[in-house]
């Protein structure tokens, strides 16, 4: 009796063991990962991870002089792994040059993928390599079609000019700044500073660090805008502090209007809440530019 009465109680942990278990037990559909994104991939059957990857053999991109291969860090590359409720993750690195960066951002964006950092890995790296980190959730097909879309825009500006650009592009920014500073403080709805033709409006937010202490504004927990050149011809450049779930609607709105991500990374350690700083940079109108900023803002305002 006591043993029949063990293997029942066994049997029952199993099958509530096996009802709460997460949809995660699934299996990765590892040859649809390949068909849909056009890649091989190696699977990890310690970590249920499959990883599709792409070296950059089409840059030939010096460190110090020293031709790097793709092998020591040129190498694109998506990781997919099973998560709850019969969804899967992507996390991956995305290799990109400067001209291939803001559109390979936004192929991400409009895909339904995440944009989670973007940096520099080298110094001294001709020409200039920068590096996007991607991520998402949801079924494969859908994550798979982005991983796709992104890797074939950088194709596409790849194969319209093999050289890599040297700028954004026009206009060219007026050597003598004369921006109004008036118009662009009615449309940011703030008394920014003007300096020799210049312009600058700071945001503050609030934060904790380490044993409590509060930083704000002035210790650099702000969203700021610098503009120059003329009110027709003008340049912004500047900085978003974002919390992890403001991250990527301020992506699309900047994205949305035009205006160029230059980085994502964080500033700081320990703070409380977490906070992210995206630097941009645009070109047109300074009003225009101004408008970009306000909607983006709007955009981080309405983020609950």
């Amino acid at each position: 009796m006591r043993c029949g009465f063990g293997i029942a109680i066994s049997m029952v942990g199993i099958v509530v063991f096996l009802a709460s278990a997460p949809a995660q037990a699934q299996a990765l559909d590892r040859e649809q990962i390949e068909t849909v994104t056009g890649l091989k991939g190696s699977y990890s059957q310690e970590e249920r991870v499959f990883k599709v990857s792409r070296p950059r053999t089409d840059l030939k991109v010096s460190v110090e002089g020293w031709w790097m291969p793709p092998y020591m860090g040129l190498t694109s590359w998506a990781a997919f792994t099973p998560a709850q409720d019969g969804r899967v993750m992507v996390m991956g690195d995305l290799v990109l040059l400067e001209d291939e960066v803001n559109a390979v951002m936004s192929a991400a964006l409009e895909s339904g993928l995440e944009v989670t950092a973007l940096h520099n890995h080298f110094f001294f790296d001709q020409p200039k390599v920068y590096f996007m980190h991607i991520g998402g959730m949801g079924d494969t097909d859908t994550l798979a079609a982005g991983v796709r879309h992104a890797l074939r825009t950088v194709d596409r500006i790849r194969a319209a000019s093999p050289r890599p650009a040297p700028s954004f592009g026009p206009p060219d920014i007026p050597t003598t700044n004369s921006i109004a500073a008036e118009p662009l403080d009615r449309i940011l709805r703030v008394k920014g500073q003007a300096s020799q033709g210049m312009y600058k409006a700071v945001f503050g937010r609030e934060a904790t660090m380490h044993d409590g202490t509060r930083v704000a504004k002035e210790m650099g927990v702000n969203t700021w805008a610098a503009f120059a050149g003329s009110d027709e011809t003008a340049v912004v450049d500047g900085d978003f502090a974002v919390l992890e779930n403001e991250l990527q609607p301020v992506l699309k709105s900047l994205r949305g209007h035009g205006i160029n991500i230059v980085a994502i990374h964080h500033h700081m350690t320990h703070e409380s809440p977490r906070l992210l700083f995206l630097h941009y940079w645009g070109k047109g109108k300074a009003a225009d530019l101004a408008g970009a900023v306000k909607a983006t803002l709007a955009v981080q305002a309405g983020v609950h």
